[in-house]
Formats: C-alpha cells, sequence, structure tokens
C-alpha cells in the first residue's frame, strides 16, 4: 500500500503495485528526501543505567569518584536500598538454590575435576560471594559447572597429576588465569564476544560434551573405574576409546553399583518430570530432589553397609580437613608448563562467559532491568581470581541452577550471598555426613545434568533441518565430529576459531548494492536484487548503493566486487561467465547509508575513482553527509571524482546532469529517461 505523504492519506495509483518494503531510495519527493547531515561535536547520551548514576556535569572529584565506585561496584548501589520486603524471597532462594549446589559442586570436583570435595564447594562459596558483590545479574547463580569442571579434569590428566597436591596445583593455576583472562576482557570492553560465537558451532560444541560426559561417568557406573585404571582408560583417553571398552567390558560390571547409579537417575528425572506435570502444588518446584537423592542413597549405604565386600560401592569416604584455605598462590609443579594451562584458561573462560552472560540477558530481559557484559567480565574474573587463591575450580553461570533462583523468587543478588553461607556452612560441619555418599550417585548426578544440555540440541536441530541452513547444520557436525574424535580442547577451538573466521569473513565483505530504476518513474530507485524483473538497469550508468561504514577491514575486497556489478550486474553471477552489461560510462555513489570512513577506506576510494576517471567513466556522489565530507576534501577524493559539481542531494539530480551532459554532446540521442 502506498504510504500517506504530509499527514494525508494517500490516493490508490492506478498504476502497477510494488513491494512496499520502499525505505531505500525515494527520490520523487524531495522535501521528504533530505539526509540529515552529522554535526561536529559530542552528543551527550544517558547512561544505560538508572539516573542516580549519571554524574552531573562540574561535579567535584569526589562525587565522581563515589557516581563511578557504585557503577563498578554494585552492591554499593543495591544494598543502601535493600527492603526487607525482599529478604524473605532472597533467603528462600538461596536456600533452595544451595542444596542443588552443594551436591553439585561435590559431584563437579570429584567425578570431573578429579580434586577433592571441598575444592568444589569452595568454587561455590568465594566466588559466590565475589558475584554477589560486583554481578549485575540478580538471578544468575554462580558455581562449579559440569563441562568446565570435565576441561579441569581433562588439562589436570594430560599433565599426569596423579600426585594429588600436583592435581590441585594445576587446578589453581587454571582458576586464576581464568580469573584473570576475564578480568582482562571486561577491562578493555571485549563484552560483545557473546554475539561473536556462531549458535550453531555452540549447540555441537555443548551436544558433544553432554555425550561425552555420560560416556565418561557409564565407566562409574557401571562400577568399571579400577579395571579401565588397570588397562590404561583414563583422562587422556579419547572417548571412542571409552566406548570400546566400556562394550569389550560389559560383562564385568558390578551388579550392586549398576542398579544404585540408574535408581539415582531414575529417581532425578522421575522427580523432575513430576514437578513439571504436577503445576496445582507450587511448593513442589522448590524440592531439592537432588539433595533428596544424595541424603537417601548416604543413609541407605551406611545403614546396609553397601560399601563392604569385593563388588561393593564405591563411596566418598573421607575428606581432608573442612575448613577454609588462607589465600595463597600454589606453587608451580615440576614438569607442568603454566602455557599450557593459560591455553586450556582461555578456552574455559570464552565458553563460560558465554553461557554465564546468555543467562544474565535472559532474566535481566524478564524482569526488565539492564546488565553489562563488560561488567558481567569484570565480576566473574574477580570471583576466579578470588576462587583461585583458596583452591577452587572455575566457576561461571549455570542455567539450571538459575531457573530454580529465578523460581524460587530471588530479587537481588543477596540471594547469591546467601546461598554461598549456606555453603560455607557445609565446608565447615556437613563434610563428614557424606563418608557413605556412593560416587556412582554422584555420577548420576552429573548424567543428569549432561542430559540438560542435551535438551536444547533437538530443538535446534529440527529448526535448521526446517529452515534448510544446511551450512549451519554442517558447522554443528564439523564441532560434534571434532569434540568426540579429538577431544573437548579440539571441539573448543573448532568452535572458537570458526565463529570468529566466519564474523571476519563478514566484516570483511562490503554490503553494496546495485540499484535500478522503476519502470514508468523518473525519479524512483530500489535495489534490483529485491525487485527482480522490476528494477531496471540504465544503460551505461551504474548506480552503487553503499550500505554501511567503510573502514579498512571492509574495503579490501571494494575493487572487486565494483568490478563484477559493472561486468555482471549481480554478485551471483560466477566471473567465467560473458558480459551481460554493457560498458559503463557513468557511475553514481549513493552514500547515504555510509555513516563514516576511515583514512584506509578513503585512499581506497580515491584509488576506484582514479581508475574510473582514466577509463573516461564519470563519477558523482549523492547524500555525502557533512562528517565525511571533510575528509573526502582532505583526501582530494572529492577532486578526483570532478569536484563540487558532482556531488548531489538525489540520484534524480544526479540523472537529470548526466542527460544534460550527453544532449549537450550529442543533441540528437534520444533521453535516457
Amino acid at each position: 500500500m502506498a504510504h500517506p505523504r504530509n499527514g494525508q492519506p494517500s490516493q490508490p495509483s492506478p498504476t502497477r503495485q510494488y513491494p512496499a518494503n520502499d525505505a531505500s531510495d525515494s527520490d520523487e519527493d524531495a522535501a521528504n528526501e533530505r539526509t540529515p547531515f552529522v554535526k561536529r561535536g559530542r552528543v551527550y547520551q544517558q547512561p544505560d543505567d538508572d539516573d542516580e548514576l549519571a554524574v552531573t556535569p562540574g561535579a567535584d572529584a569526589w562525587t565522581t569518584f563515589r557516581t563511578r565506585l557504585r557503577y563498578y561496584v554494585p552492591v554499593l548501589r543495591w544494598l543502601p536500598h535493600y527492603s526487607m520486603d525482599s529478604f524473605g524471597h532472597d533467603f528462600i532462594a538461596g536456600l533452595t538454590v544451595a542444596c542443588l549446589i552443594i551436591p553439585q559442586s561435590l559431584s563437579y570436583a570429584t567425578a570431573l575435576a578429579h580434586l577433592d570435595p571441598v575444592n568444589g564447594l569452595y568454587s561455590a562459596f568465594v566466588p559466590g560471594v565475589m558475584y554477589a558483590i560486583f554481578g549485575t545479574s540478580r538471578q544468575l547463580s554462580v558455581g562449579p559447572e559440569a563441562l568446565v569442571s570435565m576441561m579441569v579434569g581433562t588439562a589436570i590428566a594430560q599433565h599426569g597429576a596423579a600426585d594429588p597436591n600436583t592435581a590441585l596445583a594445576v587446578g589453581c593455576f587454571i582458576t586464576l588465569f581464568v580469573g584473570l583472562f576475564t578480568f582482562f576482557l571486561g577491562f578493555v570492553r571485549l563484552g560483545f564476544l557473546d554475539s561473536v560465537l556462531s549458535r550453531a558451532l555452540l549447540r555441537g560444541f555443548i551436544t558433544a560434551v553432554a555425550v561425552v560426559v555420560i560416556i565418561e561417568q557409564s565407566i562409574t557406573l557401571f562400577g568399571l573405574r579400577e579395571r579401565a585404571e588397570h588397562v590404561g582408560i583414563g583422562e587422556d583417553s579419547s572417548t571412542v576409546e571409552k566406548i570400546v571398552f566400556i562394550a569389550e567390558n560389559f560383562s564385568y560390571i558390578q551388579r550392586l553399583t549398576t542398579i544404585v547409579s540408574f535408581s539415582s537417575i531414575a529417581f532425578l528425572l522421575g522427580f523432575g518430570t513430576l514437578k513439571k506435570r504436577v503445576t496445582k502444588a507450587p511448593w513442589l518446584q522448590f524440592v531439592p530432589e537432588i539433595l533428596l537423592c544424595v541424603i537417601l542413597f548416604t543413609v541407605l549405604t551406611g545403614v546396609f553397609r553397601w560399601d563392604k565386600g569385593k563388588d561393593g560401592l564405591a563411596i566418598l569416604g573421607a575428606t581432608k580437613e573442612a575448613g577454609l584455605q588462607f589465600p595463597s598462590i600454589p606453587k608451580v609443579p615440576e614438569g607442568v608448563s603454566l602455557r599450557s594451562l593459560f591455553g586450556t584458561s582461555v578456552l574455559i573462560s570464552i565458553i563460560g562467559f558465554v553461557e554465564s552472560i546468555v543467562i544474565s540477558k535472559q532474566y535481566a530481559t524478564k524482569h526488565n532491568y539492564s546488565v553489562s557484559p563488560n561488567r558481567e567480565l569484570v565480576a566473574l574474573g574477580v570471583a576466579n581470581i578470588s576462587g583461585g587463591l583458596f583452591q577452587a575450580i572455575p566457576a561461571f553461570g549455570s542455567m539450571a541452577r538459575s531457573k530454580i533462583n529465578d523460581k524460587a523468587g530471588a530479587r537481588t543478588q543477596l540471594a547469591g550471598f546467601i546461598t554461598a553461607l549456606i555453603v560455607l556452612f557445609a565446608i565447615f560441619f556437613l563434610l563428614p555426613y557424606f563418608f557413605y555418599l556412593p560416587k556412582a550417585v554422584l555420577a548420576g548426578i552429573i548424567c543428569v545434568a549432561a542430559l540438560s544440555l542435551l535438551s536444547e540440541a533437538p530443538h535446534d536441530l529440527k529448526f535448521i533441518w526446517q529452515i534448510q541452513a544446511w551450512f549451519d547444520l554442517g558447522l554443528l557436525l564439523l564441532t560434534f565430529v571434532t569434540t568426540m574424535a579429538v577431544s573437548i580442547e579440539a571441539g573448543t577451538l573448532i568452535a572458537i576459531a570458526l565463529s570468529f573466521l566466519l564474523v571476519i569473513k563478514t566484516s570483511t565483505y562490503p554490503r553494496i548494492t546495485i540499484m535500478g530504476r522503476m519502470p514508468g518513474t523518473r525519479g524512483r530507485f530500489r535495489p534490483i536484487k529485491d525487485y527482480p524483473g522490476i528494477a531496471e538497469h540504465i544503460d551505461g550508468v551504474l548506480i552503487i548503493k553503499i550500505e554501511e561504514g567503510l573502514y579498512f577491514a571492509n574495503t579490501g575486497q571494494l575493487k572487486d566486487r565494483l568490478h563484477r556489478l559493472e561486468v555482471f550486474g549481480d554478485m551471483s553471477v560466477h566471473p567465467s561467465e560473458e558480459a551481460r552489461l554493457n560498458p559503463v560510462s557513468h557511475v553514481i555513489f549513493d552514500v547515504e547509508n555510509m555513516p563514516y570512513l576511515d583514512a584506509s577506506a578513503a585512499q581506497i576510494l580515491r584509488e576506484i575513482v582514479e581508475a574510473y576517471r582514466a577509463r573516461n567513466i564519470q563519477v558523482y556522489f549523492v547524500k555525502l553527509r557533512e562528517n565525511s565530507r571533510e575528509l573526502f576534501v582532505k583526501s582530494e577524493l572529492l577532486e578526483r571524482a570532478g569536484g563540487e559539481s558532482h556531488l548531489f542531494g538525489r540520484t534524480a539530480d544526479a540523472m537529470d546532469f548526466i542527460e544534460r551532459e550527453r544532449q549537450a554532446l550529442h543533441p540528437s540521442e534520444v533521453q535516457i529517461y
């Protein structure tokens, strides 16, 4: 339908109707097509947060410092205004999450990271406290994660850290490096990294990791751990080798261990299904089924002594002395390369941050507040630096725990602080009560967590298949196969490297469009690719619309793209084909959507203009912005194009000028309109 003009409804046109997406170049109405020039000078913008964080112009240094401090240390902002009406909600949420994170921390530390159980609890306590102080998300639950713990355990195994002290030192250094690198990313404002990683690559990687975790834990589920160590199957073994080992030794599985393992998995899955189906009992959503499972099987094992005998259950056993360690940096173990640990830490940092910021943004949108990716990086960095000093494994946000935190009513970061205090209580007083906790139950908890990582894979695969995005499917399968067949580190590198390559490829591909004239009009131009068979090429005239700012990265291919458009009129045509357009004598650049250009782009544009002029092709610029005009003059680009007489406010004006020139040179020539 036609658009209203000057507030009046437009009359239906008797001429042919065209698609309604006509925002690009309406030259028919001169009054409505004036490009706003960008004026020099800085434009004041409101801060992203509330008005109380805005600095009043002319404020003294102390006022500015306090304002900035409240911005970078959010607890100083929300705690003074904390309402006791929210305390009940935060307390219930903190208690509920604590019932989940305590058994998870024990599981991830022992079964995945291969460290003492208390190191998992340290990871839930210290980073949890620090995030409550520096974090901007009110619902994010920070603590140990299955994927991150698995990568730590793999790194420990690769360094042959059989000695517990060496393994602990490796884990602490990884946590420290994770914290330092994450903090650095936030300090240099690289919070946009969550938008860089391809969803297809991440889905393939996460799906593969979930399968790897399940296969790894299957050795414990079937009671084959000792036999695996005897034949040399460990953390550094490939997933394929572990599958082959399980298949070849299936006749040696321990019956009691297998029964307890799958009973715990059935209990957790059944309880989770019950929560989804019984919606009339809200209290049921807050029942910590993982804690109930741990208590149930710990009591049964202690009462019936299932740990006795040759085929008895492997239990958690005695843990090292409870309590907090004095913060310190461990001594570098002999034979351990800190450089290789830093490489693993970088991968953990990027994957952990991406998962955390996705969760933070999700709940910020739901509850109508803002989160800053850069401050989230700083908060997670400080949390992990502190954790590394207290012998913790890396900690990031958890989707499952954050979901429970939100459902339980968390309103501020105090909920996370309460969770951390309850974990501290467990560190000092509850660890001895987990003596009879079966390791098979811990493996079952991890398998259920891995199954939750698989839950979104069918939806994503269905969507990819539905829209026939075969390229994305190929990326997903490539990451999946690499992670499964080689290692988690290789899968992580593939996911990150390919994501960055795709971004670089896209950003270096200049967005330019060839425009055509709509039939029956004098000054109505539209992209030919959007109006195939309708918008018409103008013989001898090439109209190019630049759709973005030009800078050093996206101008490298500009010459080649312009040449292909000049010859074929379409970038989809293969260069080996014959030319489809007549020789060009005039080129019009519509630069309305080019908000800026840098020195490199100006130099390349000048070379392009000089090449056109050397071939006796006239060049014109339409709708040049004021901020770009200055660089056009300084670089002599405008002079090479023909000076002020080759600048126009509308494409139609440039076409009129070309027509007058043609008429002056060839009076008998038929008009091009």
